[in-house]
């Protein structure tokens, strides 16, 4: 019997703290669900404001690109319907002077004065495109805030799941964001993101964004856009500016380089076309033997002459022998004080020129060697701008866009 009491007494115990137990999960249970609950609606709140911010930005972005098709359509189109009716008055002149009989000599001086008052009239400027097209930058940014948002998700999420955050901290992206999501709504639609990823793995290496400035722009050039150039015949009315060449077809970057890596890509559209850096302070009012890209100490180029490319510095020429490459990509390294030129192709890299102070003897008997040991040093303790040179009268070339996998090719190298 006391045997039994006891073990009746361990069952009634167990009972209570199982009773205990039970309460206490389902209070567990409760709270998961409840906080599950509250989670679910903050993301749910989160997802609706990101969109709500996304439906913004796209809208602000469509608004941009179809305010800027507006206003350069309206100059356009009036130059466009200028040129139309002025031909028109002229052919109609032309006829009226053809039909006139040869024996009415007081008719035909008449319509011949008209013509001639006609052929004389003022020809209407150039459409000036102040806005040079900005609107084609918007492929680029909503590109960038894609890939953006692509790797923050992707990271996010192994972050969730305890698999650690690789390339870009959280943190960069979303400053990069949205720095670009407040600078499109200014409408300048330019971002400065951080290194995208295929690049992250290159310490210091900036995949550079080069926008072209039209205040340094030679009046023989035309911009299409900020990533356009094309040298032309007629000169453009732009505006005064002591920033702008004036012997020389040149245009420089609006960016600025002091420090780490930089890598570019110019696409050669057509005719002679000099690639290149110069010095922030250089005077664009310097004559052409000396203003010109690498024919002084203040700038150096790659050169495609229609036959072959030659690398310049400090007026000296080096011939390089290798085919022609539609696209060349530009790496200035200012830690190893080196600007080296590539040929680019389906993604792989040609090495053009490399130029850079050699400690061996070859500079003693190739004068274009010498001038880089000697000078090329100095360059870097500028501030550096991308320069390009058109010297053909149909030369043309494009900013990008950049081919990605060639950063991390650099890298190998």
């Amino acid at each position: 019997q006391a045997q039994q009491a006891k073990f009746l007494s361990d069952v009634e115990n167990e009972l209570e703290e199982l009773a205990v137990t039970i309460a206490q999960a389902k209070k567990m249970v409760e709270l998961i669900k409840g906080a599950a609950t509250k989670e679910r609606g903050r993301v749910e709140k989160l997802f609706a404001e990101a969109s709500e911010v996304l439906a913004t930005f796209q809208k602000e972005v469509t608004g941009f690109i179809e305010d800027g098709e507006r206003s350069m359509l309206g100059e356009a189109e009036a130059d466009l319907r200028w040129k139309e009716e002025r031909r028109a008055k002229l052919a109609q002149g032309k006829q009226n002077l053809e039909s006139v009989a040869k024996t009415d000599t007081i008719y035909f001086l008449q319509e011949f004065q008209a013509l001639k008052v006609a052929m004389e009239e003022n020809l209407s400027p150039a459409p000036s495109f102040q806005n040079e097209l900005n609107f084609t930058k918007c492929t680029q940014v909503v590109g960038a805030v894609k890939d953006v948002l692509s790797t923050a998700c992707k990271n996010q999420w192994n972050h969730l799941q305890g698999k650690g955050i690789d390339g870009l901290n959280y943190q960069e992206m979303e400053e990069g964001l949205w720095r670009g999501i407040r600078a499109g709504r200014a409408g300048r639609i330019s971002l400065h993101f951080p290194p995208h990823p295929h690049f992250s793995s290159l310490p210091r290496t900036v995949a550079f964004i080069i926008d072209l400035d039209s205040d340094t722009a030679d009046k023989f050039i035309q911009l299409f856009g900020t990533k356009g150039a094309k040298r032309v015949l007629c000169p453009i009315p732009y505006p005064e500016s002591p920033t702008r060449f004036i012997n020389c077809e040149q245009v420089l970057g609006l960016n600025l380089m002091n420090r780490g890596n930089y890598y570019w890509e110019v696409e050669l559209i057509d005719g002679w076309v000099s690639i290149g850096v110069i010095a922030e302070d250089f005077d664009p009012r310097e004559a052409y033997n000396r203003g010109r890209l690498g024919r002084n100490d203040r700038s150096c180029c790659l050169q495609w002459n229609g036959q072959n490319y030659v690398a310049w510095f400090g007026g000296f020429e080096s011939v390089i022998q290798q085919p022609f490459f539609q696209t060349i990509g530009v790496f200035l390294e200012y830690s190893e004080k080196a600007l080296t030129f590539y040929g680019v192709k389906d993604s792989k890299m040609t090495c053009l020129q490399q130029l850079k102070v050699s400690p061996s003897a070859k500079g003693k008997s190739d004068p274009f060697q010498n001038k880089i040991n000697h000078h090329f040093g100095s360059l870097f303790s500028c501030k550096l701008k991308p320069a390009f040179f058109l010297e053909s009268v149909d030369a043309h070339l494009q900013i990008g866009p950049l081919k990605k996998d060639c950063v991390s090719v650099l890298k190998r190298r």
